[in-house]
């Protein structure tokens, strides 16, 4: 029998979400915390997760090239950075084009010495 495997206690929290209206239920083996910190700290980590999901699909990151921590903290805030200035030259110059064609375009052309508007106009072409 899997409960007599398990020695700790279980504890079920139930939640219903105000924004979404889900009922969800928390597993927890902490019994000293009450159950609004429990909801809370896991709503927390969602946060976390899906962050860290938005890193993976926009930042472009494949690996960290440290294993510190104010190595990885480095590499994403330099990932994040770009990715803003990224966003800057699409609002400025008005381009119809996502951040990911516009970091490629910018990575074939890095030692062109053009306006950066040129570059996405669609009769543009490099000799």
């Amino acid at each position: 029998m899997p409960s007599q495997c398990y020695q700790i206690g279980i504890r079920s929290i139930k939640f219903i979400d105000g924004e979404t209206g889900k009922r969800l239920v928390f597993l927890t083996n902490n019994m000293q915390v009450d159950a609004v910190t429990i909801t809370q700290v896991y709503k927390n980590r969602w946060r976390m997760e899906l962050f860290f999901k938005w890193i993976k699909q926009h930042l472009c990151i494949k690996r960290f090239y440290g294993r510190s921590d104010n190595a990885v903290r480095s590499q994403i805030r330099i990932a994040m950075g770009v990715y803003l200035l990224v966003l800057i030259v699409e609002k400025r110059l008005g381009l119809k084009h996502t951040p990911y064609e516009i970091l490629q375009t910018l990575s074939v052309s890095v030692f062109i010495k053009l306006p950066l508007l040129p570059l996405f106009l669609n009769d543009f072409t490099l000799y």
